[in-house]
């Protein structure tokens, strides 16, 4: 059984909120601990969901300095930010939910683009309340990997052999879903 698209969606859309990527990273203790100020925690961390960058190419004797944007594959990227100084940290986190139909190597393979694109120098293009905070590169990139129950072993199993964290996520039904249930059941 593979995962479902509203489940896939709702925890996207759940997780562009601060508070509730702070709730996911406290289910992986060591990038909690990333996080600035544990006591402003809000203002210590910035969430963008489907994140862009543009990409930096070097100049070379024949051409000038040239950019690419791209969006990157991952659902939400968490950029550590210091709340006062209101400036970016050196740590950035991906995350990726668990697509319905993907398999293990598409998920890996979507880490290791971001690995070979952010490689090179970059910048983010930030959300519009936080165009005014410095957005060049990071010191470190680190994934964490959303699973759900239905998401097959041997996806996990392939996290767990790749050293790579991920953490197992229960959907609640929403409302509309329950009222579907009910007028099958009648």
């Amino acid at each position: 059984m593979t995962s479902k698209k509203s489940d896939y969606e709702q925890l996207l859309a759940e997780y562009s909120n601060p508070l509730s990527a702070i709730a996911l990273l406290k289910q992986y203790r060591p990038y909690l601990e990333a996080i600035p100020s544990l006591r402003r925690a809000e203002e210590s961390l910035i969430t963008i969901p489907l994140p862009i960058v543009r990409l930096r190419q070097p100049a070379s004797s024949f051409s000038e300095k040239t950019t690419e944007t791209r969006m990157l594959p991952c659902e939400l990227a968490i950029l550590m930010c210091d709340p006062e100084w209101k400036i970016k940290t050196g740590i950035e986190l991906f995350i990726f939910i668990h697509r319905p139909d993907e398999d293990f190597s598409d998920l890996l393979r979507r880490w290791r683009q971001i690995q070979v694109w952010l490689d090179k120098d970059y910048e983010w293009v930030m959300p519009p309340r936080h165009k005014h905070i410095f957005s060049e590169g990071a010191i470190a990139i680190h994934p964490l990997f959303v699973v759900f129950p239905e998401t097959p072993e041997r996806i996990k199993k392939g996290l767990l052999g790749a050293n790579l964290p991920f953490v197992p996520q229960v959907v609640a039904a929403d409302d509309e879903e329950i009222a579907e249930l009910s007028r099958e059941n009648v």
